[in-house]
Order: structure tokens, then C-alpha cells, then sequence
């Protein structure tokens, strides 16, 4: 399988993470009104559908994809 060159892996100590919360974390929002609208403009994607619930659990494995930059989550 081959990545894409904007994909970053993302550690998380956890075995879950909300959307909002990577959001923030992973830079891809500055704070939660700009996550929250990101989200709400159907900007955001997780796991390759776009995903209206900035309280969406995210687990190690799953992917956010956001104005072409993707994320990979990653258990520390």
C-alpha cells in the first residue's frame, strides 16, 4: 500500500480520541469554533467519508483527511 505524501502518523496514548480533540492536537484547527466548522462545512473526512460529529470516536488505524492533509492515528 502506498501513502501519501501528506499523510502524517498520529500518536495517541489512548484508545480512542474525538474528532474535535485531533482536530486541535493534530494542528489541523487552530481551537474547537474552527474545528466545529470545518466539521459542519463538510470539510472534514474520516476514514474516506466525510463526518458530520465532531464528537466521533476515533481509534488507532483510522484516518482524517482535511483540506489535503491526512492523518493516520497511531497507538503510542
Amino acid at each position: 500500500m502506498t501513502e501519501n505524501a501528506a499523510t502524517t502518523e498520529l500518536s495517541i496514548r489512548d484508545d480512542m480520541i474525538r474528532l474535535g480533540q485531533l482536530l486541535k492536537l493534530a494542528s489541523l484547527a487552530e481551537d474547537g469554533v474552527e474545528a466545529k466548522a470545518l466539521i459542519d462545512n463538510g470539510l472534514v473526512q474520516v476514514n474516506g467519508e466525510i463526518e458530520e460529529r465532531r464528537g466521533r470516536q476515533l481509534h488507532p488505524g483510522d484516518t482524517v483527511s482535511v483540506n489535503g492533509e491526512t492523518v493516520r492515528l497511531t497507538r503510542a
